[in-house]
């Protein structure tokens, strides 16, 4: 298994499959929003508790499935895998609804690429075996200016950012980063299947109660709408569990460098499922820049090293 997961060709394609499930989210997110009849801060917010609580669930059931047995944590693990819920669902969907509520889907899903970068930047301050080279600092100035570019509005800063939309976007990326990271120190403990059910649960509900005390609702369910719900559920279950197995298994860098892919996901999808427009100048230079920090960064020859 461990030798399987190090394949560079299994890597690239199982990191793929994911950031092509997250890719989908951010159009999806937003005819959810229409779906469910989502207006408020508070019915945001209670969305995606709804969301990553059944992806919980979903998780926990696969879990017991394949590994033939009731997962459960050991006492040992709890306030780790508590910590990981709190920072990689309850804080970067926190900020990720609100935002995307905010900007366009082309225009968050770029934004979210960034997320990429913070990993690179904050793995060799927590982990020895991951080291800083200029090729992967080329490559992360190269996204940022791609991420600066999606944000300018012509003839300055102005119109082009919002606090609550791009703004929150970029912290959701930077929480993103980071939690890729923490992930990578905490994947010891657990088994992949039963660290993301248990901070699926805990950062999902949390989520769903301070939606549920910010006056949110959800309404307006129908096939079509719980439909996607359950989509959104899974690609969830899917993306993080494979994610959190290859971070298992591989240097942060290695994986996380994938991300860069997310932006053109979600711009093709955006444009095809709500129809937004992708040719202009500052989406395709910001995709150009970023693409090319992916190859940059990509083309780093990884340091296989063991972090325990």
């Amino acid at each position: 298994m461990e030798n399987f997961m190090k394949k560079t060709g299994v890597v690239a394609i199982l990191a793929l499959v994911c950031c092509a499930l997250w890719g989908s989210a951010f159009p999806c997110v937003k005819i959810g929003y229409d779906l469910f009849c989502i207006e408020t801060v508070g019915s945001q917010i209670l969305f995606a508790g709804y969301r990553f609580f059944l992806a919980g669930i979903f998780t926990w059931i696969l879990g017991c499935i394949v590994e033939k047995r009731i997962i459960t944590m050991k006492k040992s693990s709890v306030p780790y895998v508590l910590g990981q819920g709190l920072l990689q669902t309850t804080l970067q969907y926190f900020f990720f609804y609100i935002g995307l509520a905010n900007t366009t889907g082309a225009k968050g899903s770029v934004i979210n690429a960034s997320n990429a970068f913070v990993s690179i930047l904050v793995a060799p301050l927590l982990i020895k075996s991951e080291k800083m080279t200029w090729k992967k600092a080329v490559g992360c100035m190269l996204g940022f200016a791609g991420v600066i570019i999606i944000n300018i509005a012509p003839g300055a800063w102005g119109s082009g950012f919002r606090l609550t939309g791009e703004g929150f976007v970029f912290i959701c990326a930077v929480m993103y980063g980071t939690s890729s990271v923490t992930l990578k120190l905490i994947s010891h403990r657990e088994s992949p299947m039963t660290l993301t059910a248990y901070q699926l649960l805990f950062g999902g509900g949390i989520l769903a109660v301070i939606g549920f005390v910010a006056g949110g609702k959800v309404s307006g369910f129908t096939v079509q709408s719980t439909l996607l719900l359950v989509y959104l559920a899974l690609l969830t279950t899917v993306s993080f569990c494979i994610w959190t197995t290859l971070l298992k298994y591989n240097p942060v860098g290695k994986v996380t460098v994938f991300a860069f892919s997310i932006p053109v996901f979600g711009v093709a999808l955006s444009a095809i499922l709500l129809g937004e427009q992708i040719g202009s100048i500052k989406t395709l230079a910001a995709l150009l820049l970023v693409s090319i920090g992916i190859i940059i960064v990509n083309r780093d020859k990884p340091v296989l090293a063991n972090t325990k």
